[in-house]
């Protein structure tokens, strides 16, 4: 039986920039090996596997190379998919039952506002291989499940540092690079995403940074909203909300960009 899957750029209000996902919403159940067979073949940095269940979908994601926990991107554009193809009507909330808890979705005009668990930060000691493997100077370095948090002393530090993927694939496999934007900016922050450990040299727009993120910006800043930027090429914009406690609300645009058909 054909499976339609669906491409979308997220994070964006335009094709070709934000970041790329793609989803299947399953006619039926799929094993995990033609779910990763699939990823590989889309060669995106994620592409996610819904299917409908008594109280919401069942969502998972799937990189080139592995299975993920949590993914931003993916989920915002997962539930764009489902608005947008007429699985849910616009005052329906999405609701994905996932590895790392229920996760709640909403559509606000023409942003989607993403119910993540936060992913606090814990300060550790910098090290030489860390600041040479990102070929930057650091400021300072957190500690958290998704890998490390790095805040350099600019934006542009940001913008045009170049990795060595190499070593960071060995010592640091995921990596938040971040800093106050510029006075002239109309964002808070702006960071980049590198994840060689998972098969993603760098993510385009990466949701679950976002989740580490606000936290450490609210204890900076003290502030509870902010509006982020994801400085690679391609290049995104988040809305983070982050009142304290457990819970980050993320928001963003997404657009469709390819329609198709897997056959095998």
């Amino acid at each position: 039986m054909k499976q339609t899957i669906v491409q979308v750029d997220a994070f964006t209000n335009k094709p070709f920039s934000g970041n790329p996902a793609a989803v299947c919403v399953l006619s039926s159940p799929k094993d995990d090996s033609w779910m990763q067979n699939v990823a590989q073949e889309m060669n995106l940095s994620e592409t996610a596997f819904l299917i409908k269940q008594q109280d919401g979908y069942n969502l998972r994601w799937f990189t080139p190379a592995t299975e993920v926990p949590l993914c931003g991107h993916a989920t915002l554009a997962s539930s764009h998919v489902l608005w947008s193809e007429n699985h849910l009507s616009d005052n329906e909330s999405a609701r994905f039952h996932t590895k790392s808890g229920l996760l709640i979705a909403k559509k606000q005009q023409d942003w989607i506002e993403l119910d993540f668990p936060a992913n606090p930060s814990e300060e550790v000691s910098t090290t030489a291989e860390l600041s040479q493997a990102l070929g930057v100077p650091i400021k300072t370095v957190m500690k958290n499940s998704l890998g490390y948090l790095v805040e350099v002393e600019s934006e542009e530090l940001v913008r045009e540092m170049q990795p060595n993927f190499t070593l960071l694939s060995e010592l640091f496999p995921e990596v938040i690079v971040t800093s106050l934007a510029e006075n002239s900016s109309e964002f808070d922050f702006v960071s980049r995403f590198f994840a060689p450990g998972l098969g993603i040299n760098e993510d385009p727009v990466t949701g679950a940074a976002h989740c580490c993120l606000a936290p450490y910006w609210r204890n900076k800043l003290n502030k509870d909203e902010f509006l982020a930027y994801q400085a690679s090429t391609r290049g995104g914009v988040v809305k983070v909300k982050y009142p304290g406690e457990n819970r980050v609300f993320l928001s963003g645009q997404a657009v469709t960009v390819l329609r198709g058909e897997i056959i095998s």
